[in-house]
Parts: C-alpha cells; sequence; structure tokens
C-alpha cells in the first residue's frame, strides 16, 4: 500500500459527498474523514522510525518536462500526515449542530482540501508540492467566501491575493531550481544535491520564504489572517489554522533551508528577529480583543512566531520543538475556536464583555473550556509545555536576550487566556449568558477527544517525538555542513 491511497481517498470522497444533502451530507463526510484516519493509523503501524521514505510512489506524469508523481512519508511527514487526518474528523464532527445551505459542496471541499494538504505533507517532487500547495488554497477561498461573515468577500479577496502571490514567487523558486538540475528534474533529492552559489541561494531563499511567511502568518506578512479567521465560518478557521498554516512550517523545514542554506544564513537573524516580534506584538494585541474569535486569532499569531523562532535557530532540538509543536497547535486552536462556536451558537454572541457566569450552568462545557485554555498557556503536563520547552530552550542556545523576548508568549498568553476565561466563565449571569446551556452530543464527543489529546501529549510526548527523531535528525545532518561556519 502507498501514500497514493492517503492523497485520492478524500478526492473520491469529494466527488461523492457532492451527491448528499443536508445531514446524509455531513454523515457521508465523516465516513470518510474516518476511514482516511484507519488508513493513517495503518501506515503509523508499519511506520520504521527512521530517515528513510516509506509508503513511497513514484509514477510518470509529465515525464518530457521531468514531472512525476512522487510522494512518500518519512517521520517529518508522518506527523504532517497525524495532524491532518486527525484533525478532519474533529473538524467535521464540530460541525454537527449546525445547518448549511448547499450541504454537500461544503463537506466535499473540506475533503478536497484534505486532499490537497496531504499532497503539500508528501510530495517529494517540486511541481505536484506546488500543485497541492494551490489545491489546498481553493477550497478555503470557496468556504471562506460562501460560508463566511459579512465581510466575507472583501476579507477573502484579500486571503486569496496574500496567499496566491506568495505562491507564485514559490513556483519562480522551484522553476529556478530545475533549471539548474543536471537532469531537468523536480525531485527534491536531486535540489539538494545542487551546488548553487551564495548570490544564487538568496534569490532561492526569498521566493521560498515569501510564500512561507505569508501562509503561516509571519510579521509583518500577517494582516490577512485576523480578518480571515473571524470572517470565516468555524470550520474554515479550523482548517486555516489547526492546519493549512503548518503548510507554510513545514515548507521552510522541507524545502526553504534545505534548498538555500547559504541564502537562509545570510538572512538568519532577521527571520529571527521577526518571529520573536510576531510574538511580542500579537500577544500585545491579543490583550485589546473583545471578540474571543479574534483574540484566538491573535494568539495563534503569537504561538506560530515561537515554533518558527525554533525553527530559524536551527538546532536538532528546535526542530523536534517545532514537530510536536505543529500537531499540539492544531488541536488547542481548534479546541478554542470550537469553544467560541458553541458560545457564539447559543448567545448569538463573541462579545467578552457581554458574558459571564457561564460556568454555573455548564459545568462540563467550563472544565473543558479550562483544559483546553491551560493547553493553549503551556502548562506542565499538558501538550503545549512540551513544544514550547523545547523550543525555548534552542533559541536560548541563540540568544539570551532573544529568548526572554520569545518567552513573551507563554507569559502574555496565560495573562490574556486566563483573564479571557475568567470574564466569560465566571462572576455573576446576566440576562443573556443565564439562558447558556450545557454541551451535549457531538459537542461533547469533540471536546472529550481533543481535552484526552491535550492530556495525553502533555504526559507522554515520547512516542510522537520517537516518530519524527531520525528523519529531524537526517535532515539537520545533510543541511549543517553547506553552513559557512561548519565547513
Amino acid at each position: 500500500m502507498t501514500v497514493s491511497i492517503l492523497i485520492f481517498l478524500p478526492v473520491i470522497a469529494a466527488l461523492a459527498v457532492l451527491l448528499f444533502k443536508n445531514g446524509a451530507a455531513k454523515h457521508a463526510a465523516l465516513t470518510f474523514a474516518v476511514a482516511e484516519l484507519a488508513i493513517a493509523l495503518f501506515f503509523l503501524s508499519g511506520f520504521v522510525p527512521n530517515a528513510n521514505v516509506q509508503f513511497g510512489v513514484d509514477l510518470p506524469w509529465i515525464p518530457k518536462l521531468g514531472i512525476y508523481f512522487t510522494a512518500g512519508i518519512d517521520g517529518i511527514s508522518m506527523m504532517m500526515v497525524l495532524l491532518t487526518t486527525v484533525l478532519v474528523p474533529l473538524i467535521i464532527l464540530s460541525t454537527y449542530k449546525h445547518e448549511y445551505k448547499n450541504a454537500g459542496a461544503f463537506y466535499a471541499l473540506i475533503l478536497f482540501m484534505q486532499a490537497g494538504l496531504l499532497v503539500v505533507f508528501t510530495a517529494l517532487d517540486g511541481f505536484l508540492f506546488y500543485v497541492g500547495w494551490e489545491a489546498a488554497l481553493i477550497p478555503i477561498y470557496f468556504i471562506c467566501s460562501l460560508w463566511g461573515g459579512e465581510n466575507r468577500i472583501r476579507i477573502t479577496l484579500k486571503f486569496f491575493i496574500y496567499t496566491f502571490s506568495g505562491s507564485l514567487f514559490m513556483l519562480l523558486g522551484i522553476i529556478y531550481l530545475y533549471l539548474h538540475t543536471p537532469a531537468k528534474t523536480y525531485d527534491i533529492f536531486e535540489f539538494y544535491k545542487l551546488g548553487l552559489d551564495a548570490h544564487q541561494q538568496v534569490y532561492v531563499f526569498w521566493a521560498f520564504f515569501l510564500a512561507f511567511a505569508i501562509k503561516m502568518p509571519l510579521f509583518p506578512l500577517h494582516t490577512w489572517q485576523p480578518d480571515t479567521y473571524t470572517e470565516a465560518p468555524s470550520a474554515g478557521s479550523m482548517l486555516l489554522s489547526g492546519i493549512m498554516l503548518k503548510m507554510g512550517i513545514y515548507g521552510v523545514i522541507r524545502w526553504m533551508i534545505p534548498n538555500a542554506p547559504l541564502g537562509f544564513f545570510e538572512w538568519q537573524s532577521m527571520c529571527i528577529m521577526l518571529a520573536v516580534i510576531g510574538i511580542g506584538y500579537a500577544s500585545i494585541i491579543a490583550f485589546k480583543q473583545n471578540d474571543g474569535k479574534r483574540l484566538v486569532a491573535y494568539s495563534s499569531i503569537a504561538h506560530v512566531g515561537l515554533i518558527a523562532a525554533g525553527i530559524f535557530v536551527w538546532t536538532i532540538e528546535g526542530l523536534q520543538g517545532a514537530m510536536i509543536q505543529m500537531l499540539s497547535h492544531g488541536i488547542n486552536v481548534i479546541g478554542m475556536f470550537f469553544i467560541w462556536d458553541i458560545i457564539s451558537r447559543r448567545l448569538g454572541t463573541r462579545t467578552i464583555s457581554d458574558l459571564g457566569g457561564i460556568a454555573k450552568n455548564a459545568p462540563k462545557f467550563s472544565i473543558a473550556f479550562l483544559i483546553i485554555v491551560l493547553g493553549t498557556v503551556a502548562l506542565p503536563l499538558t501538550n503545549g509545555f512540551v513544544g514550547e520547552f523545547l523550543l525555548l530552550s534552542s533559541v536560548f542556545q541563540w540568544n539570551i536576550w532573544m529568548v526572554s523576548a520569545a518567552g513573551l508568549t507563554m507569559i502574555f498568553g496565560a495573562v490574556y487566556m486566563l483573564r479571557m476565561y475568567k470574564k466569560v466563565m465566571y462572576g455573576p449571569t446576566n440576562e443573556l449568558t443565564a439562558r447558556f446551556t450545557d454541551i451535549s452530543g457531538s459537542e461533547t464527543l469533540v471536546l472529550s477527544i481533543i481535552c484526552a489529546l491535550i492530556i495525553i501529549m502533555g504526559v507522554y510526548p515520547q512516542p510522537l517525538l520517537h516518530i519524527s527523531e531520525a528523519s529531524v535528525t537526517h535532515l539537520f545532518n545533510v543541511v549543517n555542513p553547506k553552513f559557512p561556519q561548519l565547513k
């Protein structure tokens, strides 16, 4: 069995779901998403945690142009496959209390987007990687523009222009690398072998950096994100924050730094500075937010800034921290957006100052909310702690002042998240919150799974770290000799 089944099953599923309407569409989409998760777990059961590419497929696509359908899974890809296949069923399940017009199209777009994401995370051919990158963008554009909020058209267009423009730069970088390969191929391992000089690698670095920095997003290319997350339907916000932004982080690890190490070396300090500035900037802005969904959006920028800083320092510790933190952040941010979806659906508002006393009427909801908040602020023995500890340790090796600034994400995050929780859940009830009812059915199931993952990953993260360890170490050892100071 090859990775191609993971890629094509969601495409087939999307076409099938188009035939269903209303409740049948969501049940069918969930069934296919769970089947995809089962296949991913089957791959995981047979996965050998070494640096080799496994479950590979290598088929001619447009061989005259050196384009092949080449994909496979190593430890880095496996973490991203788990992220995608675990979160998509949760996202679909979180929509069970909603009724969408043209439900078949809505759920088909989610599944089609899943296919694009999996292409990105498993592609070993540069052209295939680009196709997957764009294939993931198109469905989320329609999800946001057709089912989003009042200002969805203007804001979604801004998001599309930002991300599509960035991807064009990336395409130029991929073509540039292709033209310099002796065999005229898009194979990623042939790209790694290229001996481009420092001047050439700077061009490649910027071509990739613009695309990935927009997608993460990294300060100051983040301005599309808060508005898009706020106006998108809840499922769209979850797809964007939980999985899609990880495309940019993954691209930095797999495509940018290994293909342009000298270009990255020249601009490494700038990359780290932008990441750290983004942490502080987003955290300060989050303090001032009175819209719960918007607060989560800025919180996400801060957490991604720390992941980026850990990667840009380029240590094994930082890369491992980034791998597990991508998974942790995806789980936590989906939980936070689902919390606000529940509040908004029951009360018709996300305004924090209008809320209060919800815990009195909804004890199960308050416990789940608290666990997700604690995971988000990286309390020890929760999933957020492990990755943030490794990332901060990595940044510390670079510069003590940088780690002091980066550490603000934990301090500021704890303050604004706990303050938000207190305002929403405690204090006296009012006319609005007095009618709040506790979670039930699919809501309980989604939040129970998320809370269980937060605790299990925090208490025993070693199995996840073991999955990516060999591949991270191998990639590190391939790239490191190319840096000037290590020659």
